[in-house]
């Protein structure tokens, strides 16, 4: 199940792949598309981690001005490499004053929400001080922004924060932590949300009863990583390393066969692997891709006959209709391919019938497995598409409609499910 999209502080369980999940264990994480691990102040490793902007040429780091000078504010900044997050290539990122990088495409007031790489939001504020900046650094294969002595907003006797958000370039995330006076469960999220992890999300347009130029977006997350908290203190780090997915896969038999992903299906007409929950959700339903989720497979018989005691080799074309709830294409085409019956005095005709028809017998099973198994386990990532199509959607959401361009983000994300007329900014700023 898609993790809840609180708007206010998270404090309660959470729930990942049917699983509760209480915020102040490490495993929280369904360890679907990242695992990590954390490095306390007397780990080797943590050193290692972290990137001394100060020992780097004054070329190679740039000191934001804007973000450095006010309080509350996001910027855009490219990346000179694609950065692969949740699957997804990224060359764009917005950095945030408040300790953290929107990752999304479509930029909004809401962006402490979801679609984040947050080391540590809060309520921080740049512009107290002229030691307080935002800087970062891009040498092609690793991006580091680091918030350098930055203190939170009206709470500024209690010490400069310096931590930073390392992206690299074969998609590992790293969390590094230098100064950290005070304990983040002892920061306000009154003002501003206090999260620390990463979060993504997928949108999707839907009917509105707008003007054509007033479009209505409504934004899902559907995955978060968070991590405990306690362990962040001075001369720590954490190591996200990414983990495979379906959308990596280019072609129909690895998309179907990989041993590295699950629950994939491939798309002919987009020509894409998918489990259907990522951010090209929006055009996979529209283009039909639950249903057409199918592919052409070749199944070889052996031994059907033989010439001059040379062994003749016949392909039998079989349509394989994988939905993400049936049983994977390896054991189907195990089971159809489970050592060649004695072909003596059948031809070649009865061969390919019986093929097709044990074929069929066998998708009819998976059927009736899959419908049982829906049933069963309406938590996991196969049945999103139905309740998607039901009355109450399990996705809480947040709804958009366009505005003019803004830079400054929301300090507070009010309580409730569903958001209504969250301002949305083109993608100007």
């Amino acid at each position: 199940m898609p993790s809840k999209l609180d708007m206010s502080a998270d404090t309660g369980p959470r729930c990942q792949s049917g699983v509760c999940m209480c915020k102040q264990l490490p495993q929280e994480d369904s360890r679907q598309y990242y695992r990590w691990q954390s490095f306390g102040p007397a780990d080797r490793r943590t050193e290692d981690l972290w990137v001394d902007l100060n020992t780097l040429h004054k070329s190679q780091i740039r000191v934001h001005g804007i973000l450095s000078n006010t309080h509350r504010q996001a910027a855009r900044v490219a990346l000179s490499f694609d950065f692969p997050f949740y699957g997804h290539y990224l060359r764009q990122i917005i950095i945030a004053t408040g300790g953290f990088i929107f990752m999304g495409e479509i930029t909004h007031r809401m962006l402490t929400a979801t679609q984040y790489v947050a080391p540590l939001m809060a309520n921080f504020d740049p512009s107290f001080s002229k030691n307080s900046t935002v800087r970062y650094s891009d040498n092609g294969n690793l991006f580091v922004v680091q918030w350098d002595k930055v203190r939170l907003k009206d709470r500024e006797s209690e010490g400069p924060f310096t931590f930073q958000a390392a992206l690299h370039r074969n998609g590992t995330i790293v969390f590094n932590y230098r100064d950290i006076p005070l304990p983040v469960v002892k920061i306000n999220s009154t003002e501003h949300p206090v999260k620390v992890g990463l979060s993504d999300a997928f949108m999707e347009f839907l009917p509105s009863s707008q003007p054509p130029d007033a479009k209505r977006r409504t934004i899902y997350e559907y995955h978060r990583v968070e991590i405990d908290t306690t362990r962040i203190v001075n001369r720590s780090a954490f190591e996200f390393t990414p983990l495979p997915t379906c959308l990596q896969h280019t072609s129909c038999d690895l998309c179907l066969t990989s041993n590295l992903t699950t629950g994939c299906g491939w798309c002919n007409t987009l020509q894409r692997c998918s489990d259907g929950i990522d951010r090209h959700r929006q055009e996979w339903l529209e283009y039909n891709c639950p249903e057409e989720v199918s592919c052409i497979f070749h199944v070889y018989s052996t031994n059907i006959s033989r010439i001059d005691n040379e062994p003749i080799v016949a392909a039998q074309i079989i349509m394989f209709q994988h939905h993400q709830n049936q049983q994977s294409l390896s054991s189907f085409l195990s089971d159809l391919q489970a050592g060649p019956p004695n072909q003596k005095g059948i031809t070649e005709n009865t061969a390919i019938i019986a093929g097709v028809v044990a074929a069929l017998v066998v998708l009819v099973a998976l059927t009736l497995l899959a419908v049982y198994y829906i049933n069963t386990h309406p938590t996991v990532a196969p049945p999103f598409y139905l309740m998607q199509r039901r009355t109450n959607n399990y996705w809480p959401s947040m709804k958009f409609r366009n505005q003019g361009c803004h830079s400054s983000y929301a300090e507070v994300e009010l309580g409730g499910h569903e958001k209504e007329g969250f301002i949305e900014a083109e993608q100007c700023c």
